[in-house]
């Protein structure tokens, strides 16, 4: 049984969330992120999710000067709509007194309204409704274009002088190759937000095609094409 198999509909996940703004950052379900908690205000969120329901949901700010403005301690920035919820699966704590944890990605939600929270961590209620599908494990993985994924994955690599993988890359289903591909990625808030909304598997995969595309053309200007 997969660590968020317990969520199996809409019904079985709380209507009222704490959040976690975080630019650069998206987490997309059975997708796992790890995060380096140290702040007050987010330790007090760890230590309360523990307690409790184990869920956290990660949320880009909104826009360049929400971005800016999130970097400030203390400072409640406006929020993209859409975020995406995740389990704590493992937990540590270090000698310095920050948290290390991992979120497992179980659905993504949309923001309804920002509760006025007496806690030092923002709170949202939040509807699952419109992502149902995501808590399907693999749910149209098979209209995914793999391979034309795994060609510009490796001239990407291959460019930059990087290593991968391949063996895993090659066991990976095509949800968790898409999707971690997109957690991982190099790109700005934008598009991570993009990627996040993307309504399916193959739509976020022919997105991703599409900004590791532009990236090399960027590196090579007088090529005209990717190959």
């Amino acid at each position: 049984m997969g660590l968020t198999d317990q969520y199996r509909s809409v019904e079985d996940l709380p209507g009222t969330i704490p959040v976690f703004p975080l630019a650069g950052a998206i987490l997309l379900p059975r997708g796992q992120l790890p995060l380096n908690i140290f702040e007050p205000r987010y330790l007090k969120m760890v230590d309360d999710a523990l307690r409790g329901e184990r869920i956290i949901g990660m949320v880009q700010p909104d826009g360049d000067e929400a971005i800016l403005a999130s970097q400030i301690a203390g400072k409640t920035p406006p929020l993209c709509a859409i975020g995406c919820a995740g389990r704590i699966t493992s937990f540590a704590e270090t000698g310095d007194g920050r948290i290390v944890i991992t979120l497992t990605g179980i659905s993504r939600f949309r923001i309804e309204r920002e509760l006025a929270a007496v806690t030092p961590y923002r709170q949202c209620e939040v509807n699952w409704s419109e992502f149902a599908d995501d808590l399907v494990a693999g749910y149209g993985q098979d209209e995914v274009s793999r391979e034309r994924l795994l060609e510009i994955l490796k001239e990407y690599l291959e460019t930059h002088e990087l290593q991968a993988d391949w063996r895993a890359i090659r066991l990976s289903s095509n949800e968790t190759l898409v999707n971690s591909l997109c957690t991982i990625s190099p790109y700005g808030p934008r598009e991570k937000q993009a990627l996040l909304e993307a309504k399916t598997l193959e739509d976020r995969n022919q997105m991703l095609i599409a900004l590791t595309e532009k990236a090399l053309q960027e590196l090579s200007p007088n090529d005209t094409t990717v190959q």
